[in-house]
C-alpha cells in the first residue's frame, strides 16, 4: 500500500497547504473533543480509512501525555546533563549496572547485532543502548494507548503542528492492522521495542525476519529499522560517534535531546571497550 506521505505528494499538496489546513492546536484540555473533530475531517482528506477514523472517533485525551507537555520539566532524565546521572535515572539502577546489562545484550545476540552492522553500519553497542533506554530491551513497552497519546501530542500548540505528521501515521498504522485503537506505547505515541514515532515506522520500517512485515513489536524488525533509520540521516560506517562527530549529530533524529545523546554515546563507548 502506497505511504500516507508518498499519496499526499503525489496528490500536489505541500507543506505549507497541509499546514494550513491542519486542525487548529489547543492550550486547554476541554478543547480536545473539539480539536479531535476537526482532525478527523483532515485525516479523513489526507486518505484515511474508515477503520482508523472510528478508532479515532472513541480516542481520549492522554492525562499523561498532557502532563509532560504541559511541564517538559517533570519527564524523566531532562534534568541530568551528567551521562552516568541520566543512565541511572533512566534505568532505575546505575550506570554501571546499565551498562553491564546492554554488554551482556550484545553477547548473547552477537551474531544479530553483526548481521546488522554489516548491513546499516550501525555499531550494535550504539543499537542496544537504545533499546535499553527506551524499554530495558523489551521489557517494558508502555502503558499509554499510541492513538491517544498521539493525538494528544499533536493537538498541544507547543508541539503542534510538528507532530500532527505522526499522528496521522499512527492512524496509518491502524489501517494497515500493524497496531489498533487501543494498542499501548509511550505517552507520545511511541511504538513497539525501540518506542518510534509512528511516522518514522512508516517511513523507515524494515521486514528484518522475513515474515511478510515489518513488525515494531518484532525485536529484530525494530532493531534493524533503527539502524535503517540511523544510515538513511547520515549515519557513517566505521565512524566515530562521540560528541562533536558526524554520527552523534545523526543521533538527533532519534532523539533531539543532547542530554539523551551524550547518555547513548557514553553507554555505547563502554560496552564496546
Amino acid at each position: 500500500m502506497m505511504k500516507l506521505y508518498a499519496a499526499l505528494l503525489s496528490a500536489g499538496l505541500s507543506l505549507s497547504c497541509l499546514e494550513a489546513e491542519a486542525a487548529p492546536c489547543i492550550t486547554q484540555k476541554a478543547e480536545f473533543p473539539n480539536y479531535v473533530r476537526a482532525f478527523a475531517v483532515e485525516a479523513q482528506r489526507s486518505g484515511i480509512g474508515q477503520h482508523a477514523l472510528q478508532a479515532l472517533s472513541s480516542t481520549e485525551l492522554s492525562a499523561i501525555t498532557w502532563r509532560f507537555e504541559s511541564n517538559p520539566r517533570s519527564q524523566t532524565g531532562t534534568l541530568q546533563s551528567d551521562p552516568a546521572k541520566f543512565l541511572a535515572k533512566r534505568s532505575g539502577s546505575s550506570a554501571d549496572a546499565f551498562i553491564n546489562a546492554t554488554r551482556n545484550i550484545v553477547r548473547q545476540n552477537e551474531s544479530a547485532f553483526s548481521v546488522l552492522e554489516r548491513q546499516y553500519g550501525v555499531p550494535g553497542s550504539v543499537l542496544a543502548t537504545i533499546w535499553g533506554l527506551e524499554t530495558s530491551w523489551g521489557g517494558y513497552l508502555g502503558g499509554t494507548p499510541i492513538v491517544s497519546g498521539a493525538i494528544t501530542l499533536a493537538s498541544y500548540c507547543r508541539r503542534h503542528p510538528r507532530f500532527e505528521s505522526h499522528a496521522l501515521a499512527a492512524l496509518e498504522l491502524v489501517d494497515l492492522g500493524v497496531i489498533n485503537g487501543s494498542t499501548k506505547g509511550g505517552p507520545s505515541g511511541e511504538l513497539g521495542h525501540m518506542q518510534f514515532l509512528a511516522g518514522n515506522w512508516v517511513e523507515f520500517g524494515v521486514d528484518a525476519n522475513g515474515d511478510g512485515r515489518a513488525d515494531p513489536y518484532n525485536s529484530i524488525d525494530a532493531l534493524a529499522t533503527a539502524a535503517n533509520m540511523l544510515r538513511l540521516n547520515g549515519w557513517r560506517s566505521g565512524e566515530p560517534f562521540r560528541e562533536g562527530s558526524r554520527n552523534f549529530e545523526v543521533l538527533s533524529v532519534w532523539n533531539d535531546s543532547g542530554n539523551y545523546q551524550r547518555a547513548i554515546t557514553y553507554a555505547a563507548e563502554r560496552v564496546r571497550n
